[in-house]
This record gives structure tokens, C-alpha cells and sequence, in this order.
């Protein structure tokens, strides 16, 4: 999809690229496995000039480093107000300050000042919990988040890598007092980790909010480059991040093999898998090199039968009680009815005794 072809992002009238430019890589931070600050800037005129408009960082990438270099690129431009500029608090940027990080209200707040004086701005369209604060109260976080943004200082909220319950609970209780709502789930989400389906894809769903997978491409084991018994050319990451389980590895040949078949790449066709999953999903794509990201932006619709496949080949194994609310509900409650519009009569009658626990 053509990233000036925008999507709402969850209930809100927020619209974005249908993938959003991830600037985590952006900044040559020792043991960052960033890139270089010309680099960062190619990567990111690459993607505003073919349309794209939604950019993600946190305060503590390249210790700060990407902030600045986004600072400084649209500080020098003057075109701040053409983006969609989201970044992240949690991580403690201050070490030996127990108040330093976290979802306080006084580290919230102090962590959105050093985040609006690197990024040059006075606004953030979207600003995420980067990870579930267990010690803070989840109201608490939620209050100082609706003051930021009647302040101005904050435009639109989310949640990064918090569990179900804790977001639900989090957007429940915003709607019913009337604070800013959640517009969208930042979560790990691709055809090598499908967990995210069990219970935090349907809560996004069921309250309005959109899903911004990161590592869409599984620390690059989707991007093509990992074939079996093929060394990986990109040593550095490599480095990081090791190699695909046998497992994983039977997802990635058939991702290859449909790629062959359309003469497109595998990351492309696990980033167009992603975009065609239920509800709107925008993967956000990192790079740390121009051609990476080119090839990644490359158009694929997959058929129904080549999502099929890839369907099957990654099925995740998901928790209680995750299994009991597919096919084993509907033969359990509509077996021989229509509900719905769908009729459950292709299931045989099933009675509980049938059940194995």
C-alpha cells in the first residue's frame, strides 16, 4: 500500500501512513547498532518523499540520540506540523534517580519536557507508555495523560507492550470519566510471533484501537536474508540477534515461496500479511540503511489463498482461555444454528462429555 494512502489510526482523527518509520536505528550510539547521522536523515527523506507521514522514537534510543536527529532534520526544514510525530517515556534516562523513568505523574511529566526539547517541538501527536509500570497505578498514569493532553503538549495516547488486562482496565476507566482515551497498541506482532492474537489483538479491537506492530519482520529473520543453511551477510545483526529456530524456519521458506511466486520479496510479503490481518494494523518499519527500507515499502496483495498459507504454516500456540473462543465455542453454543450471519451446522453435534480438558 502507497504510504500517502492514510488510515485512521483507531478512534481518533489521527491519519497516518499505513506503516510508520521507526527511528530506532537512527544515531551511531556505541552498542546501538544505529546508523549514522547522514544516514538517519537519507532514510527519512526516503520515506517523507514518497508519502509517508508517521515517524516513531522513544527518549532513550541511541540514548537520546534519534530525538535530536529528529530535532534537528525538521527544526532545519520547518515542516514539523506535516508529520505525525509519536516517541515513548518509561526507561529511566537518569541512573541513581529512582524517579528518573516510569509512569508517574512527575516522571511522565519530566520525561515529556527532555522528549520535547530534543525533538525541537512544543507538541507530540502521539505519546506511548513504552512498558507496564507494575509499581504506579494505572490511573494515575491515565490522568496525567488526559492533563497532557489538555495542556496541548500531548495530541493522542497509547499503550507499548502492556498486558490485555491492564488495558482494558486503563481504557475503560478513561471512558467512563471522560479522560483521553487509548488510540492504539504498540506490540511485538509478525508471522513469527502471533501471541499478541490471543488476547491483546482482541481487546484493540473490541475498544477502538489500532495495532503498530514492532519488529514486523522478527529481528529480520522475514526480510529474506535467512535462508537454511546460507550464512547471513549482515554480520552485525546477526551479532544481536542470532539465527531462526528450525521452526521458525519453516515459516520463513514458505514465506520465500510465495514471494518467488509473485516476484516480490519475503519481507514484503510478511509486511502485506500484516496489513491484512483483521482490524487496522500499521507495522512499524526500521532501517538502518536506505535500500532496507525501499524494499520494504514495495506493494504486495497477497490472495486469500497465499494468506491461507501462511496462516496455517504460523497457527501460534495460544493461552488459556484463547482456545475455547474459536471453533470449540461455536460447536459448543450453535452447533446445527446460524449466527450471525454464519451457520455452525459444517460442525458435528458435540456434547460436553466429548470435551477433553
Amino acid at each position: 500500500m502507497p504510504l500517502d494512502h492514510y488510515v485512521t489510526l483507531g478512534r481518533s482523527g489521527l491519519r497516518v501512513s499505513p506503516y510508520a518509520l521507526g527511528a530506532m536505528t537512527f544515531g551511531d550510539d556505541p552498542g546501538s547498532a544505529g546508523c549514522s547521522v547522514e544516514e538517519s536523515e537519507k532514510i527519512l527523506a526516503t520515506y517523507l518523499d514518497r508519502g509517508g507521514n508517521f515517524i516513531d522514537t522513544a527518549n532513550f534510543y541511541t540514548n537520546g540520540h534519534s530525538e535530536k536527529i529528529l530535532g534537528d532534520y525538521f527544526g532545519a526544514r520547518g515542516n514539523r506540523d506535516r508529520v505525525v510525530l509519536a516517541s515513548k517515556f518509561f526507561f529511566n534516562m537518569h541512573p541513581g534517580d529512582p524517579n528518573g523513568g516510569g509512569a508517574g505523574r512527575g516522571a511522565v511529566r519530566r520525561q515529556l519536557e527532555e522528549t520535547l526539547r530534543r525533538l525541537n517541538t512544543d507538541y507530540l501527536d502521539l505519546y506511548w507508555m513504552h512498558n507496564w509500570d507494575r509499581n504506579t497505578p494505572v490511573e494515575e498514569t491515565m490522568r496525567v495523560l488526559d492533563d497532557l493532553v489538555g495542556s496541548g503538549k500531548v495530541r493522542y495516547v497509547g499503550f507499548s507492550n502492556t498486558p490485555a488486562w491492564v488495558t482494558a482496565r486503563a481504557q475503560t476507566m478513561a471512558e467512563l470519566r471522560g479522560w483521553t482515551s487509548l488510540v492504539a497498541l504498540q506490540v511485538e506482532y509478525s508471522l513469527l510471533a502471533r501471541t499478541v492474537e490471543g488476547e491483546v489483538a482482541p481487546v484493540a479491537r473490541e475498544l477502538g484501537m489500532a495495532l503498530v506492530p514492532w519488529s514486523p519482520l522478527k529481528n529480520g529473520f522475514l526480510s529474506g536474508k535467512y535462508r537454511r543453511n546460507a550464512r547471513v551477510g549482515d554480520s552485525e545483526r546477526a551479532k544481536f540477534v542470532g539465527g531462526p529456530s528450525e521452526s521458525e524456519f519453516g515459516v520463513i521458506d514458505v514465506a520465500v515461496g510465495i514471494a518467488e511466486e509473485i516476484g516480490s520479496t519475503a519481507a514484503a510479503v510478511s509486511l502485506a500479511w500484516l496489513r491484512q490481518r483483521p482490524g487496522t494494523v500499521v507495522p512499524i518499519i526500521g532501517a538502518r540503511r536506505v535500500e532496507h527500507l525501499v524494499s520494504n515499502l514495495e506493494e504486495v496483495h497477497l490472495s486469500d489463498e497465499q494468506v491461507r498459507r501462511l496462516d496455517e504454516v504460523s497457527t501460534p500456540e495460544l493461552n488459556y482461555p484463547a482456545p475455547l473462543h474459536g471453533e470449540l465455542r461455536a460447536m459448543l453454543q450453535f452447533a446445527g444454528t446460524t449466527v450471525d450471519g454464519e451457520a455452525s451446522s459444517v460442525y458435528p453435534p458435540l456434547l460436553m462429555s466429548d470435551v477433553r480438558y
